[in-house]
């Protein structure tokens, strides 16, 4: 019999019925403590305090600390560049036992800021149950995936108590949304500590409320801020508008070389995936997506191809006069940030190449375009033929009821290729506590509470599955 066959047998049925009973009865409490934790403002850009950064670490520790499990729990920063070093991480570890494997399970306590407060229904961070959501920002990404390891870990312990003998490390991290920037120097630091022979990160969605999902193929990423000049100072529009290209016309001519027709990507360099995809109608598209009617899809092929396996361009931001302030002059530059998502099979660094080389070869009118502040993070594809990937299909259809979907993710995960790197050996699942209404880094964010109770425990049972398992 394989490995795979092996695995994809049942739970026991007695201890999966104590699991249960467990994760039930603690849920009262997994949610009280995420309440908590989405109270606590921990966005990780520049611009906010790091003082809420640093509560939260010290608050998942705490929790963390009250599961009983580890020999040892600790926050650590690792070095972004020189002397800054990156917010706090939580780091705990449970040596394995009896041949058992160890399971790395990762999250992140760092929120995405709150945008304008006006377009939140209730306070970001103030929790609100509203129906069978909780809202609040970090209420699903990713501090509901925070506490579905904590709570996961607490049913595992009620139930298993001292014969636990799968080792366990748990990593979570401080400064996720703001692009991982110490993450690299962080595996380096604690090496030693974190490998592991399984890796299960938290941050990803699940298909619906009702069908979980693995993630399988996720997007990479570049960013950057461009810049598009044409004068040395600010001139009068009606003197010289009409014989002279202000830094605007130009930059609005030079963003729609990006695109065809059809919303299509046209960049030369930029590669796609073929893949097969389940059903996904444009009606569906349309709801999660929140097109407003009459507005069509952008772009040709499989919706999904466009989502999961397809680059894309987008404008995230712009610096340039506000309609208040604007004033009858040609504008000497502007700004914007790209964002462009980097499909599987194609690495980070050949997709900012290509953007470049587009950009500087079609400025108009001899306008000077610079390329600064750019980040990059490689896409990646999870090897599902281990007995890893074979336990979680398994743990998340008992823990569902429903069999979960391989999926991809327009979105990008970007250490996740660090992780790999780092621990070329470790299987590597990624899960989620997201559901495409959970509208993740937007106003009224939220956490599904049926999808929060079921992912907890598909992970109690995937750990106690683990836990039962030789090497």
């Amino acid at each position: 019999m394989t490995e795979t066959s092996q695995s994809a047998r049942p739970t026991d049925p007695e201890l999966a019925g104590r699991l249960r009973e467990a994760v039930q009865g603690g849920l009262p409490a997994s949610i009280a403590d995420l309440s908590a934790l989405v109270r606590i403002p921990s966005v990780s850009w520049d611009a906010f305090d790091p003082a809420a950064v640093e509560a939260s670490a010290d608050a998942v520790a705490a929790l963390v600390e009250g599961t009983g499990l580890f020999d040892e729990v600790r926050t650590s920063r690792a070095p972004i560049e020189g002397e800054t070093l990156g917010h706090p991480a939580v780091l705990a570890t449970r040596a394995a036992k009896d041949g058992r494997p160890t399971v790395l399970l990762y999250a992140h306590h760092d929120v995405q800021p709150q945008g304008d407060d006006e377009l939140w229904e209730t306070p970001p961070f103030e929790p609100t149950v509203r129906g069978d959501r909780l809202y609040g920002r970090g209420a699903s990404d990713d501090k509901a995936g925070v506490m579905t390891h904590v709570a996961a870990l607490r049913a595992v312990k009620e139930v298993l108590g001292d014969d636990l003998k799968v080792g366990i490390v748990l990593f979570i991290e401080g400064e996720e949304e703001f692009g991982s920037r110490s993450f690299t120097n962080f595996l380096a630091q604690h090496h030693d500590q974190l490998a592991a022979d399984l890796i299960i990160v938290a941050d990803a969605d699940n298909w619906s409320t009702e069908i979980p999902a693995l993630t399988v193929g996720l997007r990479g990423n570049v960013t950057f801020r461009l810049t598009v000049k044409t004068l040395e100072h600010a001139s009068h529009s009606g003197m010289y508008g009409g014989a002279v290209p202000d830094g605007m016309m130009a930059m609005i001519r030079l963003l729609s070389t990006l695109h065809d027709d059809a919303g299509s990507v046209n960049v030369a360099g930029l590669t796609s995936r073929d893949a097969e995809y389940p059903d996904f109608p444009e009606s569906q598209l349309r709801e999660e997506a929140a097109l407003l009617p009459g507005v069509a899809p952008i772009g040709t092929g499989h919706i999904l191809s466009r989502l999961w396996s397809q680059p894309s361009i987008t404008v995230t931001g712009i610096d340039a006069p506000s309609v208040a302030n604007a004033s009858n002059t040609l504008s000497p530059s502007t700004s914007v940030r790209i964002s462009a998502r980097v499909a599987p099979g194609q690495t980070a660094d050949e997709a900012f190449e290509a953007l470049r080389d587009h950009l500087l070869a079609h400025a108009p009118w001899g306008a000077v375009v610079e390329i600064s502040d750019v980040d990059r993070g490689n896409p990646f594809l999870v090897d599902t033929s281990g007995w890893g990937f074979a336990e979680g299909m398994a743990a998340l259809g008992e823990a569902w009821g429903a069999e979960p979907v391989e999926t991809g993710i327009g979105g990008s995960i970007p250490f996740i290729s660090d992780l790999h790197d780092a621990f070329p050996e470790a299987q590597i699942l990624v899960t989620g506590v997201e559901d495409p209404d959970t509208r993740a880094h937007s106003p009224n964010e939220s956490q599904h509470l049926g999808v929060f109770h079921r992912s907890i425990l598909g992970e109690a049972l995937l750990l106690a599955r683990l836990d039962a398992r030789r090497l």
